[in-house]
């Protein structure tokens, strides 16, 4: 003969299955995916946009305009981003797309103004450069490798180049501290997540039917 008192313990118990604890973990991944790729669009939209703009209309005067411009724009761009990390359901996802728009934007900047700056002065570097040897450039002096094949050689193109390496700096230093403090501050605006008890809706009848501790086990239906 069943105990009434162990039948009634799993009748409130909640009943668990392994789908419902599997649903935030394959929700979380598909959103991990669809960050990441969104990033990559966004730094491949950036690469491919520096190679179809129409850059060698530009003077040498014109390089100091888009170089002052384009900083305005990451700075600006980097003040969105900050804001939607804290706003953001996922905070340290965003971050991560945030980084990746404002770097690959930095890096693009600084290889179109080298660019300009050699169509419109040559002789500025050590060879003249072609798009792709003006990025190369740019990663090189980001990375501080330095090869040494490409050089700037007028006063120009070693400010610009000066420019790039401390705005490197402020990008790696500063730029992650602001973007650390955002997810943080995401991650409290975003509150305590709650245990996922892994009920059921049709569980929520039997859960509220609590049973009277006093009552005698054997009146019990």
């Amino acid at each position: 003969m069943s105990d009434p008192a162990a039948a009634r313990g799993d009748h409130t118990r909640p009943r668990k299955g392994p789908y419902r604890r599997g649903r935030p973990r394959s929700r979380t991944r598909w959103t991990t995916i669809v960050v990441v790729g969104r990033a990559f669009l966004i730094a491949a939209g950036l690469v491919t946009a520096y190679y179809l703009l129409p850059l060698d209309r530009y003077s040498a005067r014109g390089t100091s305009v888009l170089l002052l411009a384009g900083l305005l724009a990451v700075v600006l761009v980097f003040v969105w981003e900050v804001r939607t990390i804290i706003r953001s359901p996922h905070p340290r996802l965003k971050a991560v797309e945030a980084l990746a728009a404002t770097l690959v934007l930095f890096l693009v900047l600084f290889a179109s103004a080298y660019y300009v700056l050699d169509r419109s002065a040559p002789g500025s570097f050590t060879e003249p450069l072609s798009r792709t040897d003006a990025l190369y450039f740019t990663l090189t002096t980001f990375s501080t490798v330095g090869f040494g094949d490409i050089a700037a050689r007028t006063g120009t193109g070693r400010v610009m180049t000066m420019l790039q390496m401390a705005g490197g700096l402020v990008l790696v230093g500063f730029a992650a501290r602001v973007l650390a403090s955002a997810v943080q501050a995401g991650l409290q605006r975003r509150g305590p997540i709650e245990p996922e008890t892994g009920a059921d809706d049709g569980d929520a009848g039997d859960s509220e039917a609590e049973p009277d501790p006093g009552a005698d086990p054997g009146t019990s239906a």
